[in-house]
């Protein structure tokens, strides 16, 4: 019992040095002092249902100037489906100061424009119309935050992108779009994300933006969120719950799966499942069927290709392929990853087994029934066979192709 004792004594030693744990509190006092919110738990608790907390990263120290990074997470199960994560690096001659700078970024890049969508103030209107759909977006947005750049105006980042941003809006209630830039020497990052995935199409805007920059001596980055706001309630039948459940049974039963009987047993069985809850939610019995057989289709095709893309390394564009008709009348009507609602459902699901570091065998029994592996495949063999070398990350795929065998299909 002494040992034990001893060692719990050891421990909780451990823990109080731990100096991020005060690094954090100070965050937060900051903060919440900055918000007029209420500190609870570990977090910042503000009106409207957000909640506000942080992680702290690297603690470094160069010259006599304190580094800091810390991760605010932003959270809303009213009305956001992921949480908004911004990570913030800054610095300052105590620690006092690198703590007060890594809240006042966070102010100006998130919390304002986050403010503005709250109070409705001064709304940018933006249409959206895809797959016979429509619906209208107010987007607010907030000055550029800088970094190390004295010598020119601002530009407003969301400027560069601003007629591209509709084809990239779905259904859901809110969007957010994060724009970073950083240059120093010879390293550099060009980022645009959409709710926290990255857009490969959109990112590439920037490049001749970023080239122009003369980041030699010092480090230079500017950053910029847009929140956009659907000005109708969400109106999607199903919750992201669903479709997790529905990814992880499918995963489940991918890698368990020998032939092509199996297979198509597996199919049947997650589109019973999915449209026994869709059941629970929707009285028209027709409806339900319709959306748990589309969900299943979506599931079973886009998890292989997503695990595929994660796992390979390959670059992938951020189109999908939406395939309609057949023989000569079929066609193909492309939109956005960010636009099918549970695209990045299933990339949470895929990412969350991946981090179980599941054998490699059952991954590469998922990913075969992948069609852009199939496809590289080829390539990777014709390569071979002309005594050519081919690197995964050099091969570029545009999107993922998809057919949808339901009758009355929608993107939600």
């Amino acid at each position: 019992m002494a040992l034990f004792k001893k060692k719990n004594q050891q421990e909780e030693v451990k823990e109080a040095a731990d100096p991020r744990l005060e690094v954090k509190k100070a965050v937060l006092e900051v903060l919440n002092d900055k918000l007029k919110g209420t500190l609870y738990d570990d977090c910042v608790i503000l009106p409207k249902g957000y909640t506000i907390d942080v992680q702290i990263g690297r603690q470094q120290e160069a010259e006599g100037i304190k580094m800091l990074q810390v991760v605010f997470i932003v959270k809303n199960d009213e009305q956001f489906d992921e949480a908004l994560i911004e990570p913030v690096d800054s610095q300052g001659k105590t620690d006092e100061e690198a703590v007060q700078m890594a809240v006042d970024i966070f102010y100006g890049a998130v919390w304002h424009p986050l403010d503005q969508a709250m109070t409705k103030k001064n709304p940018l209107h933006i249409s959206v119309d895809y797959l016979r759909q429509h619906y209208d977006f107010d987007m607010y947005c907030q000055s550029v935050v800088r970094i190390g750049i004295k010598d020119k105006q601002p530009t407003m980042l969301l400027n560069y992108i601003k007629t591209d941003i509709p084809k990239y809006l779905g259904s859901k209630k809110y969007y957010w779009i994060r724009i970073y830039l950083a240059k120093y020497q010879d390293k550099q990052v060009c980022e645009v994300r959409i709710n926290g995935s990255v857009c490969t199409e959109l990112s590439k805007r920037f490049q001749p933006y970023i080239d122009g920059w003369d980041a030699e001596e010092n480090f230079m980055s500017e950053k910029q969120y847009g929140i956009i706001v659907q000005r109708e309630e969400d109106q999607c039948p199903f919750e992201k719950d669903i479709v997790m459940d529905g990814a992880k049974q499918c995963i489940a039963e991918m890698v368990k799966i020998a032939n092509r009987d199996e297979y198509v047993g597996m199919a049947k069985k997650l589109e019973d499942d999915l449209t026994a809850k869709m059941s629970e939610l929707i009285t028209d019995t027709d409806q339900a069927a319709t959306i748990g057989k589309s969900l299943a289709a979506e599931i079973r095709i886009f998890i292989p290709e997503i695990l595929a893309k994660l796992t390979l390394g390959y670059t992938e564009g951020d189109s999908l392929f939406l395939l309609e008709g057949e023989g000569d009348n079929q066609q193909s009507i492309e939109f956005k990853k960010t636009q099918l609602r549970s695209y990045f459902y299933l990339q949470q699901a895929v990412l969350e087994y991946l981090s179980t570091q599941p054998p490699q065998e059952d991954v590469t029994r998922i990913v075969t029934n992948s069609v852009a592996f199939r496809e590289m495949r080829k390539v990777m063999e014709q390569a071979k066979e002309q005594n050519k070398e081919i690197n995964p990350a050099d091969l570029y795929v545009p999107g993922t192709s998809y057919r949808i065998g339901v009758e009355g299909y929608k993107v939600w």
